[in-house]
């Protein structure tokens, strides 16, 4: 096996290696969730008056980790897969997928269309 070879193997042992360290939990996933439907809180629509905004941004932050754990983990399939991990949620009666990799995830599906149907059902 040649120097050249032998070094691809190496860096792509490494990679996978840190990949399946870095692969993301559920609990990961839930912080990245809570952090998403802050952000689309964060940018409700401008029409709801300022005082009933607050009301229901502050009603969320104290509730948050409450609302996750009753209604996102147990609707939320964890496909794991070593080096990344495919996340499966079914919430409001809207999938959303995301892949979870390196520490990082990335949103693939549905996700914009179950911010906007929370939005609906917070107002």
């Amino acid at each position: 096996m040649s120097l050249l070879r032998l070094s691809l193997v190496v860096v792509v042992l490494a990679m996978t290696v840190v990949l399946a360290l870095t692969n993301p939990t559920m609990d990961q996933y839930l912080s990245f969730v809570q952090a998403e439907l802050t952000k689309a809180m964060d940018r409700m629509d401008q029409s709801t008056p300022e005082r009933e905004g607050t009301v229901v941004r502050n009603i969320f932050r104290r509730h948050s980790q409450e609302l996750l754990n009753s209604v996102v983990r147990p609707h939320t399939l964890r496909k794991n897969w070593g080096v990344l991990s495919w996340f499966e949620t079914t919430v409001l009666g809207t999938r959303v997928v995301v892949i979870g990799i390196g520490n990082r995830f990335i949103p693939i599906e549905g996700v914009d269309e179950a911010t906007l149907t929370l939005g609906r059902q917070v107002f």
